[in-house]
């Protein structure tokens, strides 16, 4: 909490400093936007302390890097969300040359576990799956046998290592997929809807070591479309990279939402909870973002509405 308070104050001096530095007629309306902007503050505080147990979450504006947080920094158990980091790092050992997408591996009895996924029914060594169908399977049908195959392919400890070296300590990834007896003993996958949400803006950047070529296609696979709460608010045919992950009493979602003319980054975390309870968070999360976004697309320095397309060739948008 001190250090949510510290953020906030360094905000708003930052804030006070930047319209102090405008045009008189642009203050005005950056202080406008700092009121839309404290909307949906409050709007994400107000969700956390209506969302029983306890609810992370990290909203990032694209275009001009503003971020919005609620328990931001605190450690979240991940459920299926942890596979996005692992997704990175296939890509970017693919990228090193360590393994090719095309490689393919048996599906063998011993490592079959329950859960989501299709491949767990597959025969005892009848199959050969290449690492590209098994990130499909992974993030479309969060197939858990999938996802133990690539952590037995990539390495828990490379994952880890990739994630420390772009900045991200606490995204970990500790046990496979359906290990209740680790789960027991607290040996948890987990991550903060901060560093989450800054792994989504490289996504989105392409800021990840690997080409544009890949950035793009690990973003396709991350935008073929799942059911599931944060993308339900969201208009029909407005792209979102996400993947959503949960145990029993945990709720997560990750998201990258290419709104034109305002793309940005959504994260939710909720503990101690229900999937009811979490979904419900997320949805209303998701509802709330947009909203905010959608207010500020096309939007002129005064607050009046032309077309993105048009904002695009004409101005840069604050």
């Amino acid at each position: 909490m001190k250090a949510q308070r510290i953020r906030r104050i360094w905000g708003a001096a930052l804030v006070a400093m930047t319209l102090a530095s405008l045009p008189l007629p642009l203050r005005a309306q950056a202080a406008q936007r700092a009121i839309l902007a404290a909307r949906l503050r409050d709007e994400l505080a107000a969700i956390a302390r209506e969302t029983p147990g306890v609810m992370g979450a990290e909203v990032v504006d694209l275009t001009s890097g503003e971020r919005f947080g609620v328990n931001d920094t605190l450690v979240f158990p991940q459920g299926s969300a942890i596979k996005i980091p692992l997704l990175v790092e296939l890509y970017a050992q693919a990228e090193a040359g360590r393994i090719s997408l095309e490689e393919r591996l048996p599906v063998r009895r011993a490592e079959q576990v329950g859960g989501s996924g299709v491949v767990q029914g597959f025969g005892d060594g009848t199959s050969l799956l290449s690492l590209h169908d098994l990130a499909i399977l992974m993030i479309v049908l969060s197939d858990n046998t999938a996802t133990n195959m690539l952590i037995g392919r990539v390495g828990m400890d490379a994952v880890n290592a990739r994630m420390a070296a772009l900045g991200y300590p606490h995204i970990l990834l500790r046990r496979r997929m359906i290990r209740p007896e680790d789960m027991a003993l607290g040996n948890e996958n987990v991550a903060t809807a901060a560093e989450a949400a800054a792994l989504m803006g490289r996504l989105a950047r392409c800021e990840l070591p690997f080409s544009a070529a890949r950035c793009r296609e690990l973003r396709s696979i991350l935008e073929i479309p799942k059911e599931g709460p944060l993308p339900q608010p969201i208009p029909a045919g407005v792209p979102v990279a996400w993947k959503p992950g949960s145990v029993e009493g945990v709720g997560t979602a990750w998201g990258l939402v290419g709104l034109p003319g305002r793309p940005y980054v959504v994260v939710v975390m909720v503990n101690y909870s229900d999937g009811a309870a979490a979904d419900a968070a997320i949805r209303r999360t998701s509802a709330a973002a947009l909203l905010y976004f959608s207010r500020l697309a096309g939007a002129t320095p005064f607050g009046a509405r032309v077309s993105p397309a048009l904002l695009d060739r004409v101005t840069p948008r604050p």
